[in-house]
């Protein structure tokens, strides 16, 4: 190995890169190359880190000694030896010119690898330290400096700094020895570096090999999970399919319920209107009867069904709003599997001949995953049985709506005809009293009339029997006025007196039969304004009942309607 190991730029801070400030301290350093062979010099042997003192090298050993001038930089390796290091004792420096330039031999590593050039700070947090970490093994001039110390082993003139005449340093066996050592030394640098060259393409194709077989397995493991995503995504799609049909069936019969419920408020405004028609029924008439039994119960039944509908119908929001969050976790895993599967389909077919394709550093460090193989499927089926359980639950509830829509409209009719029922036996019993009291009436009103025509007879018989008295009454006035003697009671007087209490007697009893008569017409005629009023209380009753509650129930909704079918 020779001076040729390069500066390293890349593990030093922009702002703390170690440079050679001008030529002076590069001739210094004992090199002797162009000052811009320092930008491409391999980064594996020459570092510079920490204020240190500036060496002067020597070519044959790799050693030096200080000079005593600081260089601006962190740190100074050259060959394996680290600036400071004492000088082995049989190393001398020899001529500039030993070996080639260093210019000459920097060209030859020139572009060996890519330079990259850093736009951010290398002191930032995802910089791993193992990158630029310093060589453990240095690399060291170990043949120049073992062939120096075997030339300085051989026989050497004295060194005599102020001598007069020319000495000849070296004996020829020297230089032969020298030449051999040249010769063998570069022998073994030509084996060592065709074994290198061998095992160098040896390792080239290894890699070449081992990197197609590893950018295999990763097309094949993107393969295998395009693959998943594709199967995952299509259970999705099946699923979410059928959970938006289950929602749509779910929301119809929604709104048969609700028209269900709606239809209910007419038969319970007419039970309630009955009801309060009824009551406006008068007298007697105002009875709590089989009718008002019937329309009670029926109010009751309706409210009850309603119940049950709003009860259902709270249950059908509720399951929508559980169904419309499935399905939007659903959609929302589905378009994270579009959007994967999209990712993935493409990194599955990139080449290394695609558009596209580049360096992105420190990727490779970014762990911005959230799950697992097992918890990534684990999520999506976890959504899937959600979404299953959610449309069980709804297909019972769209049964038991329907159950429930069935079992109040049957309620509901049967209870409306068993009301109809009482009204008509009602309304008939009415109208039989009805025809009653009217036939009563009559009677009432013929007998009245024949009371009174008795009544004028008894008085006109009265009358009759007055004049009967009077005569009786005026003869016996008149025989009181016979004179003396002629005052007797024969038979005349006492005919005239019997007649006289008679008459009387007999009118005092028609007057008493008048009066017994005209009680009888009293009687009768308050029989008859009872059965008159009676009579109006039936017929208000039969109004209110036939014409009003009747005619009101003939509209009842039919049994499509009551189950939320228009």
């Amino acid at each position: 190995m020779n001076i040729a190991a390069a500066v390293s730029t890349a593990g030093v801070d922009r702002r703390n890169s170690s440079t050679v400030r001008d030529s002076s301290d590069v001739n210094k350093l004992g090199y002797h190359g162009d000052l811009h062979d320092f930008d491409t010099i391999d980064n594996s042997a020459f570092q510079i880190k920490g204020p240190l003192l500036q060496h002067s090298l020597c070519l044959h050993c790799g050693s030096g000694s200080s000079v005593g001038e600081e260089v601006t930089g962190d740190s100074l390796v050259v060959s394996g030896r680290v600036a400071g290091d004492p000088v082995p004792a049989l190393c001398r420096p020899t001529p500039a010119n030993f070996l080639p330039a260093i210019s000459s031999m920097a060209s030859s590593y020139r572009d060996r690898f890519p330079h990259y050039n850093l736009t951010h700070s290398l002191s930032l947090p995802w910089r791993p330290s193992t990158y630029y970490k310093a060589a453990s093994n240095w690399p060291t001039l170990d043949p120049y400096c073992t062939r120096s110390q075997r030339v300085s082993e051989s026989t050497m003139l004295p060194f005599v700094s102020n001598r007069t005449t020319l000495f000849t340093r070296y004996t020829p066996d020297d230089w032969y020895r020298s030449n051999l050592t040249n010769f063998q030394e570069s022998n073994t640098s030509r084996h060592n570096s065709e074994r290198l060259r061998v095992d160098t393409s040896r390792l080239i194709q290894d890699k070449y090999q081992q990197t197609r077989k590893t950018q295999a397995d990763s097309t094949q493991n993107l393969g295998e999970r395009v693959n998943d995503i594709g199967f995952w995504k299509s259970e999705i799609i099946h699923e979410l399919d059928a959970m938006i049909g289950e929602t749509n069936e779910l929301t119809d019969i929604k709104k048969r319920l609700e028209r269900a419920l709606m239809e209910t408020e007419a038969p319970l405004q007419v039970a309630r209107e009955c009801l309060f028609h009824r009551e406006k029924r008068m007298g007697i008439d105002l009875v709590h009867d089989e009718v008002e039994k019937e329309l009670l119960t029926e109010v009751d039944i309706i409210l009850c069904c309603q119940e049950r509908m709003k009860l259902y119908l709270d249950k059908a929001i509720a399951q929508l709003a559980a169904n419309r969050a499935a399905q939007h976790e659903l959609e929302k895993d589905l378009s994270d599997k579009q959007s994967a599967y999209r990712i993935d389909d493409k990194c599955h077919h990139l080449r290394n001949t695609s558009d596209g394709v580049s360096y992105f550093r420190g990727v490779e460090r970014v762990d911005a995953t959230v799950s697992v193989p097992e918890s990534w499927a684990k999520f999506t089926d976890d959504n899937i049985l959600r979404s299953q359980s959610e449309r069980a639950a709804s297909a019972k509830l769209r049964d038991d709506i329907q159950n429930v829509l069935v079992v109040t409209a049957n309620e509901m009719w049967n209870q409306f005809n068993k009301a109809n029922l009482a009204f008509t036996n009602r309304i008939a019993e009415t109208a039989d009293a009805k025809n009653k009291i009217q036939t009563h009436l009559a009677k009432t009103l013929q007998e009245i009339f024949q009371t009174e025509m008795s009544i004028e007879s008894i008085k006109k018989a009265i009358m009759e029997k007055s004049a009967f008295l009077k005569v009786a009454q005026t003869r016996l006035d008149e025989r009181t006025r016979r004179p003396n003697i002629e005052l007797c009671r024969d038979m005349a007087q006492l005919r005239l007196v019997n007649e006289v209490y008679e008459v009387d007697d007999t009118i005092q009893t028609l007057q008493q039969r008048l009066r017994d008569a005209e009680d009888t017409l009293q009687s009768l005629a308050h029989t008859k304004a009872t059965l008159e009023h009676d009579l109006a209380i039936k017929a208000n009753s039969l109004y209110i009942d036939q014409d009003k509650c009747m005619s009101m129930r003939r509209s009842f909704p039919s049994t499509l309607r009551l189950v939320g079918f228009c």
